[in-house]
């Protein structure tokens, strides 16, 4: 069965999906990245729906949702109770969490207001400390060639972030840190204009690697102890979201597992589909079966 449509929420109307083949397993929802993206490239994932129902929706402000004028809007807060109010629009009273990139943040954010029937969470590669993250990727930046390094830091000093250059520039690093594959996925070009960047630079900022907007001091990880269903944190061996620092996240969560996916960056969802899946539903199935 498949449907979709739209919630109300918070500032406008949200657009959902619903995969369901009547397994009468625990569904699971899935959070997008971004802020301001869409879950466009995360559609792979609707083969979940073979053990479970599978719900994507575009956060409001993006993808075929909604996009109202009201930069108020644009705040995590708000977010977290778009969540809310599309669980309890689509009746789901228990419900596996499956967060990628700022869906993590999200994830994560949502947890933390204790609603009840969250039976785990995926928290796939993980920003849960703006602070850390940029930490990341200025350590990352320094694995590129200089002049790359320079055409960015130039950028960003003099405002330029919408050039050409820094675009190019910020390729190479996409290349090494976002999606490994080569030739690029053309599926993925074909998505970029559900994407919002207006969403994007009041929440991030201009650039993906010094946060400039509204997330600038967001840092859940002393909080991470209070998030007491099971847990899995993954990311690739080249992520921007580092092996390093999603194991720490995972340190700090109690009944969390960690794994790696070794040949990937940002997105092991496309650039390893059969793990990446085998690890999410086993992982899901290990929950249901307690």
């Amino acid at each position: 069965m498949y449907e979709n449509g739209y919630v109300e929420v918070p500032g406008g109307r949200v657009w959902y999906q619903k995969f369901d083949k009547n397994t009468k397993q625990t569904p699971v929802i899935i959070l997008h990245g971004g802020p301001g993206s869409s879950c466009y490239s995360l559609q792979g994932l609707k083969v979940l729906e073979e053990d479970r129902p599978v719900i994507f929706y575009d956060q409001l402000g993006c993808g075929k949702s909604d996009r109202p004028s009201d930069a108020s809007l644009w705040r995590i807060d708000r977010f977290v109770e778009e969540v809310a109010q599309v669980r309890n629009s689509l009746n789901l009273d228990e419900v596996h969490i499956l967060g990628h990139s700022w869906g993590t943040t999200l994830a994560a954010e949502y947890c933390l207001t204790n609603p009840s029937g969250i039976k785990s969470v995926i928290f796939s590669s993980p920003c849960l400390s703006a602070p850390l993250w940029e930490k990341d990727q200025d350590r990352n930046l320094q694995k590129l060639p200089k002049e790359i390094q320079d055409t960015l830091k130039k950028c960003e000093e003099i405002g330029t972030t919408d050039s050409a250059e820094y675009k190019e520039a910020t390729e190479e690093f996409n290349k090494q840190f976002v999606c490994r594959l080569n030739p690029f996925p053309e599926f993925l070009k074909k998505g970029s204009h559900l994407k919002n960047p207006e969403v994007y630079n009041i929440m991030w900022g201009p650039s993906e690697f010094h946060v400039k907007g509204n997330l600038k001091d967001f840092d859940c990880t002393k909080q991470l102890k209070e998030i007491t269903c099971p847990t899995l944190f993954t990311c690739g061996r080249f992520d921007e979201a580092t092996p390093e620092t999603t194991e720490y996240y995972s340190s700090q969560t109690p009944h969390s597992k960690f794994h790696v996916f070794e040949k990937s960056a940002h997105m092991p969802y496309i650039e390893e589909p059969d793990e990446y899946l085998r690890i999410v539903k086993e992982f899901m199935k290990s929950v249901d079966r307690v």
